[in-house]
């Protein structure tokens, strides 16, 4: 079970119906249960996390807002964004939870490289950046040992709802997307390109696909 990996497509999803959908996963989970990785884009909707504060709610208007319990302030989701859940046991694994971000960090980058994108992650602030400008989003919750929430890499979206907001609360932060500086505008494209570098940083040799809800929680 260490090793594998399920590799869940969600196709496009209501925000709150996922993020209840992994609390419950990692609620029932036990250690027999493995890891998986879901994929999803969701209408647009700004999320705030635990520490989020309001002020960098600038005008959020017909936008709904969710309040989480991951960690980091506030972002926007949206379609043409390629949203990557982590639902792993990071015990199990022998990860503490800087070892799981700079695992993401890694294979974002690895991803990005892979379409002639040049990008880091920052020392002072999660994600990962080109140049200056900020092209994903990380935010983990942990409980029982387990991981929940994680990336978001923007592809092919309208990014002016960034605007309304202080993204990941840095006043005046631009985002880019991949759409706008390489080949690369399909968000499952992006997505194969990801679970191929996270797989392989999660040295995982038993990879198997699942659509939608099927089969959850099989041990």
């Amino acid at each position: 079970m260490k090793n594998s990996l399920i590799i869940r497509q969600l196709a496009t999803m209501d925000y709150t119906t996922v993020w209840q959908a992994m609390q419950k996963f990692t609620d029932d989970r036990n250690e027999d249960t493995q890891d998986e990785l879901w994929l999803v884009e969701h209408p647009a909707v700004f999320t705030q996390g635990q520490a989020g504060k309001e002020e960098h709610l600038l005008m959020p208007g017909d936008i709904e807002v969710v309040k989480v319990d991951r960690g980091g302030q506030v972002t926007y989701h949206g379609p043409g964004q390629q949203v990557i859940y982590f639902m792993i046991n990071l015990r199990r694994r022998k990860m503490g939870v800087r070892d799981l971000v700079t695992l993401l960090e890694n294979g974002l980058i690895a991803a990005l490289a892979d379409f002639n994108i040049i990008a880091k992650a920052r020392p002072d602030a999660p994600g990962v950046y080109v140049g200056e400008k900020k092209i994903a989003s990380l935010g983990l919750r942990v409980r029982k040992g387990c991981s929940f929430h994680g990336l978001a890499l923007n592809v092919n979206m309208d990014l002016s709802p960034f605007l309304r907001i202080n993204p990941c609360g840095y006043q005046g932060l631009e985002m880019v997307q991949t759409a706008d500086i390489s080949q690369l505008t399909d968000t499952a494209q992006a997505g194969e390109s990801l679970v191929e570098h996270l797989a392989e940083l999660l040295n995982t040799n038993n990879i198997s696909y699942r659509t939608g809800w099927d089969e959850m929680n099989d041990h």
